[in-house]
């Protein structure tokens, strides 16, 4: 990616690396968005005892890592590999990937006007970064009609190539995740019950189906990853109330997509 971003990163920030060197106890990073450098001491690798740092990583490898600690000062960067979780690793690589696309719909805009990527990415760096933390953002907000091509202020071939690119490849944002209930109730009236509060726990974007002796699939739509889990989480945790309160029992099995 061609995207680089400012000073340092934050603490805790999820970010995408690049293994340098592995010696005995460290690995000495690359942090790709920011062209600085970083390392992971060995109890940051992965739980349990490492025999072999080369097992889990190696020179050139891409990883996704957590910021621990910073010394603006000394230069320091204190990374993570084994702090990072499924989800957390899942958003970054969506980001990444969504980056790489867009650089690439501008690459081929470019071409238009016989311009190379570097050129035309530097050029409208400045108005993008502005306002946007990532060029993918930007073309989401043009999809979304808060943002227009002309305000980059391109060529008028590259521009409409892009436009027609954008609006023919990147559709409004939606992530969504699955799971499923299970419920069980002793009170005579355990079927309305039930319906009652699958009723109260459904939304705009939440659909639960009946998927047959005593299990619900739900499933949970959003702009992001964040959104639908506290969605999810919401719900799930209000049919699990209620279900104590009523005699009854529930639990809620997660489906990996």
């Amino acid at each position: 990616m061609l995207y680089k971003k400012q000073g340092f990163p934050e603490e805790s920030e999820i970010v995408l690396c690049t293994v340098l060197k592995v010696h005995h106890n460290t690995v000495f990073m690359l942090l790709d968005e920011y062209d600085k450098k970083g390392i992971i001491h060995i109890s940051e690798i992965s739980p349990g005892r490492i025999r072999n740092l080369r097992d889990y990583v190696v020179e050139g490898k891409k990883v996704i890592c957590k910021v621990l600690r910073i010394d603006e000062t000394r230069g320091h960067i204190d990374l993570s590999l084994r702090r990072v979780n499924t989800m957390q690793r899942r958003e970054k690589n969506s980001q990444i990937k969504q980056e790489q696309k867009a650089e690439k719909m501008l690459e081929f805009a470019a071409k238009e006007a016989g311009k190379s990527l570097k050129e035309v990415y530097d050029k409208i760096r400045p108005i993008v970064f502005s306002k946007y933390p990532s060029l993918y953002a930007c073309f989401e907000d043009i999809v979304a009609e808060n943002f227009s091509v002309s305000d980059l202020k391109l060529d008028p071939k590259i521009s409409n190539a892009l436009e027609e690119l954008i609006k023919t490849r990147i559709k409004p944002p939606e992530v969504m995740i699955r799971g499923l209930l299970k419920l069980e109730t002793y009170d005579p009236e355990g079927v309305e019950l039930i319906k009652e509060i699958l009723k109260k726990a459904e939304a705009e974007n939440i659909t639960i189906k009946y998927a047959g002796a005593g299990s619900y699939t739900i499933a949970v739509k959003a702009e992001d990853y964040k959104t639908a889990e506290t969605d999810l989480k919401n719900a799930t945790d209000m049919i699990d109330d209620f279900m104590n309160k009523h005699q009854g029992s529930s639990e809620f099995i997660r489906q990996e997509a």
